[in-house]
């Protein structure tokens, strides 16, 4: 998780005044956008994810243009704590009363590859709904019936306690954004697998 301060001096680099709605968006298909929405959102902002991403806008004949963009500082008050976390210890105990969602690639799951932390595995409990499934060839959401039933399949419903990890808590965040658009509120593990593997002691469980 970022600094409070060091995201509330970006957010009035980028212009960002209170009350203001801002729309994230990225190449496709929304991954970093959709941190950058949790992130806001975390801090108190009205932010809304551009569904598809930058192809999506330019496939719909939406105009581009290039160069660097003058912005005036903005004066916003960031808020915080307003979308729901948990840390390492609340992470082992969730699978007991709730859903406990890997949001990454299959393989990593199961611990037959590890490119970036000490360990491989996932954290005992964890159902693996990789973040890749959430949307369609065209890089867009898939419909909330379709997710719905995605997740439906992997233990959640609407009145299930459901929170996610992924490597390091960003493409989690698409997995709660997806999670959202099917009507299902979740939380984000920000440590994720990165914290989990570097903790002695934290049991990995594979296959």
């Amino acid at each position: 998780m970022p600094d409070h301060a060091a995201l509330q001096a970006a957010a009035r680099r980028w212009g960002l005044n209170d009350g203001d709605t801002v729309v994230v968006y990225d190449d496709g298909p929304s991954l970093a956008a959709a941190r950058a929405w949790w992130l806001l959102r975390h801090a108190g902002v009205d932010a809304r994810i551009l569904d598809g991403g930058l192809a999506a806008w330019m496939a719909d004949g939406g105009a581009v243009e290039s160069g660097a963009v003058d912005v005036a500082a903005g004066a916003t008050s960031l808020a915080w704590g307003l979308m729901p976390v948990i840390d390492l210890t609340e992470a082992a105990t969730w699978p007991a009363h709730g859903v406990l969602m890997d949001a990454r690639a299959p393989e990593r799951f199961h611990g037959d590859v590890e490119p970036v932390d000490p360990r491989a595995g996932h954290i005992p409990g964890a159902v693996n709904v990789p973040t890749a499934g959430n949307v369609g060839e065209d890089g867009c959401f898939l419909p909330s019936a379709v997710l719905a039933a995605r997740f439906a399949d992997a233990g959640v419903g609407h009145d299930s306690e459901v929170a996610v990890y992924c490597g390091s808590g960003v493409t989690a965040a698409h997995e709660i954004a997806a999670l959202e658009v099917a009507g299902v509120r979740a939380a984000l593990y920000p440590g994720s697998w990165s914290q989990w593997s570097n903790t002695p002691g934290a049991e990995v469980a594979t296959r």
